[in-house]
């Protein structure tokens, strides 16, 4: 995920695929420091870009086995599992809050902070 982050890039996979996603909010790692920064701005942190990071969709079968495997890798052991795909509401993304409520996240329009590189 890269510019418009982790919903942008969840939106693009639900709609190509015309599958649901389940995106489980509280399973998104995010840094104590972007979280604070979102916060303080106004920002969703789901819509921030996260350059270098790998969203990787696997059959719910393997799942844990291939986050195993990328645990032994240095470059993933953050790795985690953040949702899963449905049948339900295809074409769309849906969050699960940390509170219980379930919200549908929209592909983003615009941009939430200008580029600067």
């Amino acid at each position: 995920p890269t510019r418009g982050g982790v919903a942008s890039s969840l939106n693009e996979i639900a709609k190509a695929s015309q599958t649901g996603i389940v995106l489980n909010e509280r399973a998104v790692p995010v840094p104590d420091a972007v979280r604070a920064a979102c916060e303080l701005l106004g920002l969703d942190p789901l819509y921030v870009a996260n350059e270098g990071k790998l969203l990787a969709i696997v059959p719910e079968s393997v799942a844990e086995e291939i986050l195993a495997t990328m645990h032994n890798h240095p470059a993933g052991q953050g790795a985690t599992i953040i949702g899963q795909v449905t049948d339900q509401h295809p074409g769309m993304v849906v969050a699960k809050t940390g509170i219980g409520a379930t919200r549908v996240v929209d592909m983003q329009i615009g941009e939430q902070l200008p580029r600067i590189c």
